[in-house]
């Protein structure tokens, strides 16, 4: 019994096309059905891939796009991309399907057109959203795939790919090139910013090493990916979500949008934003699927694992001995420091450009060992001045212009004040200053749309290193660092690093709550520490309560018991001691 008559890998479109088929019902004279009625939906194509990529287990088969990949991944084939949204360029129209003779024929999840097209009133024009993404920011390397090895395509799949190929019978290959670039309809789709028919026949034909030079000119450590959106609510896709995208790769070196004095459309929403992102350094990725990431979706190989407490107990002491050591014995910094991993912000004193360089060092190649994104910002007086920290609109190009302060959800930043000098900050470091605050106060970036700026929430997890307290980024917790010891620490091996960014990543994402009972020791307890000392705030006490939700899922725990509530009043005891 043979296999189904397309490859979803090796040649998706295939898979799009029989579908199409099979919905309007092609095989008869009069078609079943109108390919208007789909108005750009799925007519059954999705559920072929979704029944590959998860039921046969093809999703490890798919080739995730990166600049390793792209040196021989094939066009028109299925790729994985992982990335964040960075901008939503808008929608862009397209013709979905129209008439070749007496066949309907369908545009979807193409760039080209794989046949002529006429200018008949049957042709059914359709939208999709365009999504400018890049990848994680800060995005550490233990989180990339291990190897990406090219797929072997067999013999079987080959002969499948040339019979298919036979069968479209595709017209144009008989037609003369000169003539399909003078037609009335390749002169027009040129107009439009839309590639020739002739396009696409050479695209089938493109080689890999052809593939190389067409993406000679892309960022190679930094793959941006142009994705195209068809089946899916605006409100599935935020910007600064992290996606894998499954979709269909297509590139043409010749799609690149020139700018045309005579073009009508020269303002167009082809020549604002397209223009600035031409094939030869964006892939184009028609989406068939996505997913949002999580945390837990970076952890390669990581196996799910119950947080069992007594598993959740090892790891933890383990992981406070590591850290113990990576700052020089200084036990309560280590505790504190494994709360700052969950939700507050930790500001780290005593340190001057000599020992950072040294703690400091060790702390940050720690994080980068143990969390998926972490970024540094050095944070002196030039670069407060010059610094792009929020996301600026530029309505010259259509694009958001990206900041530094435009990151994912769980990021961790570590700012270094110990380089910070005496001087007068600009419009620019006045505005950054403001930035921070607002960041590590209410976890919101403003982002500069000229005319108007707007909120946007984010989950960025802060350490500061100060001589210091830190007047610019006022922490939610400040500790005086004094290590008792200068001993470099051993690398730890594979599996202990395993095991604790599983724990960090588990128990950061654990529900929590207070019972009745509990609640009413905490009110009591905070209206004790009022009476006692009056300097207390509403802040301090939101700070307890941060604390012990932190420990309560440090041990893996779901809800507060009174043992670590006693445990984050002593911990604020000790720090305030010290402060002393």
């Amino acid at each position: 019994m043979g296999g189904p008559p397309y490859d979803c890998l090796a040649n998706p479109l295939g898979a799009v096309r029989l579908a199409f088929e099979k919905a309007i019902g092609s095989e008869l004279e009069t078609p079943s059905t109108h390919p208007s009625a789909f108005n750009g939906k799925d007519w059954g194509a999705l559920e072929l891939f979704r029944h590959f990529l998860f039921q046969e287990s093809g999703l490890s088969q798919v080739p995730i796009l990166n600049p390793k990949t792209l040196r021989w991944v094939q066009p028109n084939s299925l790729v994985r991309y992982r990335g964040m949204i960075q901008d939503m360029l808008g929608n862009e129209f397209y013709a979905g399907a129209y008439k070749d003779g007496n066949l309907w024929r369908t545009n979807k999840f193409m760039d080209v057109s794989q046949y002529p097209m006429g200018s008949s009133p049957d042709m059914c024009i359709w939208e999709r959203r365009l999504l400018y993404c890049v990848p994680v920011p800060g995005q550490n390397s233990w989180t990339e795939p291990s190897s990406e090895m090219e797929p072997n395509w067999s013999s079987q799949t080959r002969e499948k790919r040339r019979r298919m190929d036979d069968e479209d019978n595709d017209p144009m290959d008989l037609v003369p090139d000169d003539e399909i670039k003078s037609s009335p309809i390749t002169k027009k789709m040129r107009e439009d910013g839309l590639p020739s028919p002739s396009q696409s026949r050479d695209t089938k034909t493109t080689s890999s090493s052809s593939i190389t030079s067409t993406f000679q000119s892309v960022d190679k450590d930094n793959l941006p990916c142009l994705v195209k959106i068809y089946d899916s609510p605006e409100s599935e896709l935020k910007l600064n979500d992290v996606f894998e995208f499954i979709g269909v790769l297509t590139f043409d070196s010749e799609l690149a949008v020139e700018k045309d004095d005579n073009d009508e459309l020269s303002n167009s929403f082809y020549d604002d934003a397209l223009v600035h992102l031409p094939p030869n350094k964006v892939p184009r990725l028609h989406c068939l699927i996505h997913r949002k990431l999580a945390v837990q979706d970076f952890l390669p190989g990581s196996p799910i694992i119950q947080p069992k407490p007594h598993l959740v107990k090892e790891t933890r002491e383990a992981l406070f001995r590591h850290l113990t050591a990576v700052l020089g014995n200084d036990e309560v910094h280590a505790r504190v420091d494994d709360v700052a991993v969950g939700k507050l912000s930790l500001n780290l004193t005593g340190l001057n450009k000599e020992s950072v360089s040294v703690f400091g060092t060790r702390l940050s190649d720690t994080f980068k060992n143990l969390l998926p994104f972490t970024n540094c910002m050095p944070l002196t007086l030039e670069y407060l001045n010059i610094a792009s920290l929020a996301p600026k609109k530029d309505y010259q190009a259509n694009r958001l212009v990206p900041g530094v302060l435009q990151l994912p959800e769980g990021s961790h930043l570590m700012v270094d004040e110990t380089r910070l000098e005496s001087g007068s900050l600009n419009s620019t470091g006045i505005e950054n200053t403001k930035l921070l605050k607002n960041l590590i106060e209410f976890q919101k970036v403003e982002y500069d749309f000229q005319y108007y700026k707007v909120e946007m929430a984010t989950d960025v997890q802060l350490l500061i290193f100060s001589e210091g307290k830190s007047n610019i980024v006022p922490a939610d917790v400040i500790v005086p660092f004094q290590p008792s010891c200068l001993e470099s620490t051993e690398m730890p091996v594979a599996e202990a690093l395993e095991g604790w960014r599983w724990y960090l990543a588990t128990v950061r994402s654990l529900p929590h709550s207070i019972g009745s009972e509990i609640q009413k020791v905490v009110e009591d307890d905070l209206v004790a520490a009022r009476q006692m000392d009056r300097s207390l705030g509403s802040r301090d006490f939101s700070r307890w309560l941060t604390m012990a939700r932190l420990i309560s899922s440090s041990f893996g725990e779901t809800s507060l018991s009174k043992e670590h509530w006693e445990m984050a009043k002593e911990m604020e005891r000790l720090r305030r001691e010290r402060l002393k």
